[in-house]
């Protein structure tokens, strides 16, 4: 069994608090996870239709039967258990007696907020990280990368990526989206899906998206929440910061794992999702993801960003943390020219608290160095850098 990077923060951080929460996308690795940490918890699965009618009928009654210390996985099937939860740890006052486990935040979010603020540690577990997947010995390239994602079952079980994430494309599909929202028309939330991969890494157009998909932008501004919600997809929000230059203010959209765009595009093999007309979006998603790893695997909030200006000023990643704003350039290339360099001579002109020798490329080549005093960075090296 892979050690996951997140595991140190919960078990010095998160056993501070009676609640733990691990919250991600399905299949991330949450409930082998918290067995891992927790092995001599018990354990309720709450997908089990006899365990989670139980919960909804009587929720006193199934924590007394179901005592803490207790794992109780996807907790988003029954959020009202979170009521009898605050009651027991109130009661009791210790400590680490409940880890909860949820894939849904739509659904979560409202429910711990009314009911375990203050009381609850909150960790976000992501799919692997390039750095956790090297345990399995693989020396991927950019394109398998890429093509693989993180999913940890994946890897623990040797399957082939392309009938993996169709499966696991069609059963979110069919158990998520029936759960959160009432879609009416599948084939148009299928269609959804597959050109939000045709513009993975681009700035969202909402009237153009839902004029394509046949929906109103209402509508697919609602869809878009879902994936959101249920860990498919992440927004990058654009850096205003405190400055008078016109700024774009429309997010950009990326996916939580690389493998779900590459099969909703039918990239099927390394070779074509490296030859394909946006396999630097797609790189680009994977470095992001990497980035929001780290950080969010040492228990710190992202604060990540993109820059760009109405006049075409564009910087594809800020970390934004301490009153700095650190820049860093993505570019699937494995050499390096000046000119990936250009917009942070620019942005420093107007961009308050810049630091422009802090960051530097995220590139595909392997020197690691300086250039033109500009730091570079291998995309498979990056948990020490965020």
């Amino acid at each position: 069994m892979v050690s996951r990077k997140i595991e140190e923060k919960i078990l010095s951080e998160g056993i501070k608090y009676p609640v733990i929460t691990i919250v991600g996308p399905r299949q991330s690795g949450k409930t082998t996870l918290a067995k891992k940490l927790f092995p001599n918890y018990k354990y309720v699965n709450l997908e089990q239709r006899d365990l989670r009618d139980f919960a909804h009928r009587d929720p006193k009654g199934f924590l007394a039967s179901h005592k803490p210390p207790i794992i109780l996985d996807e907790i988003q099937n029954c959020p009202e258990l979170l009521s009898q939860v605050q009651v027991e740890v109130d009661r009791t006052g210790l400590d680490a007696q409940f880890v909860i486990t949820g894939s849904q935040q739509l659904l979560l979010s409202q429910a711990i907020s009314q009911s375990l603020a203050g009381r609850t540690s909150i960790f976000t577990l992501l799919p692997y990280s390039i750095s956790e997947i090297s345990n399995y010995n693989k020396d991927f390239s950019r394109g398998e990368f890429i093509l693989n994602g993180g999913m940890p079952r994946l890897y623990e079980k040797n399957l082939e990526a392309e009938s993996y994430y169709r499966d696991y494309i069609q059963t979110y599909i069919e158990r998520d989206v029936r759960t959160l929202i009432n879609v009416k028309d599948l084939r148009k939330f299928e269609l959804f899906l597959t050109l939000l991969a045709g513009r993975v890494g681009q700035i969202i157009n909402y009237s153009s998206l839902a004029g394509d998909v046949g929906v109103s932008s209402t509508t697919l501004k609602e869809w878009l929440s879902v994936l959101v919600a249920s860990h498919i997809v992440f927004t990058l929000q654009p850096w205003f910061g405190n400055v008078t230059k016109r700024l774009t203010k429309s997010p950009k959209v990326f996916f939580v794992d690389t493998g779900i765009p590459c099969s909703l595009l039918s990239l099927t093999n390394a070779e074509r999702v490296e030859k394909d007309g946006l396999f630097g979006n797609l790189f680009e998603n994977m470095v992001i993801l990497e980035a929001m790893k780290a950080r969010l695997n040492a228990g710190k909030k992202t604060d990540l960003y993109f820059l760009r200006t109405e006049s075409g000023i564009e910087i594809d990643l800020l970390d934004v943390r301490g009153g700095s704003v650190v820049p860093y350039e993505i570019k699937a290339s494995d050499s390096i020219v000046p000119e990936f360099f250009k917009n942070f001579t620019k942005a420093e002109s107007f961009v308050p608290n810049f630091e422009g020798k802090q960051g530097g490329l995220i590139y595909s080549g392997d020197e690691m160095d300086s250039y033109m005093e500009r730091r570079i960075f291998n995309y498979k090296k990056l948990d020490t850098v965020f």
